[in-house]
């Protein structure tokens, strides 16, 4: 009797949905993991949160290191060929987006998912304010998924307790920054790190 397949686990895909460099890393990452015959866990964070155990700021507020920040990454959207505009507030609140994220992956993950596409392409894609529940209540609205729901949703205390729950979670794991990617447990931070990444999941380590 054939022995069956083991389906290998997902890989951890952390990200703020306020993030640049998250928006850059999901732009790679499902196609980068997909060549490897694995599937991604999307897993929206907050930084503020983060930022509050560490005592860091983001970069693009640390004098010296803002220019240099903002330059980066619009060269790497370039690189990456993908478009790429600041959104206004920067960075923005991204409470709303990541509640109606983790309810909506209770129903369908892979609706889940492309909502966080669907956002992140609005904010930095488009250069649009993304940071009220109406702002991703629209764009939900695009996918089919019904805003007025979403709206109600994000309000719900288990959802709010849910995110938290995340949250926590992923900083008890070690996450604190975005992208952070973690695969068979091995942990990479950045958007620089996803040729690691890729010779990771090739080599199977080294």
């Amino acid at each position: 009797m054939p022995v069956p397949e083991t389906v290998p686990p997902p890989i951890d895909f952390y990200f703020d949905f306020s993030s640049p460099f998250g928006y850059l890393a999901a732009k790679r990452i499902d196609a980068l993991a997909a060549g490897h015959g694995r599937e991604v866990a999307w897993r929206p964070i907050l930084l503020g949160a983060v930022f509050k155990t560490t005592g860091s700021r983001p970069v693009v507020e640390v004098p010296l290191k803002r220019d240099y920040a903002r330059r980066d990454i619009e060269r790497t959207a370039r690189r990456f060929g993908v478009p790429f505009a600041w959104p206004s507030p920067f960075p923005y609140p991204a409470v709303a987006a990541s509640r109606a994220f983790y309810w909506l992956g209770d129903r369908d993950a892979a609706q889940a998912t492309d909502l966080a596409r669907a956002v992140y392409d609005a904010a930095f894609g488009a250069g649009r304010d993304m940071s009220s529940a109406e702002a991703v209540a629209d764009v939900a609205a695009g996918l089919g998924i019904d805003g007025a729901e979403v709206l109600a949703a994000v309000q719900e205390q288990a959802v709010k307790d849910r995110l938290r729950a995340e949250v926590d979670a992923a900083m008890a794991g070690g996450v604190f920054g975005s992208p952070y990617i973690v695969v068979d447990g091995e942990p990479f931070w950045g958007v620089d790190h996803l040729d690691q990444v890729d010779r990771w999941l090739e080599t199977g380590g080294w």
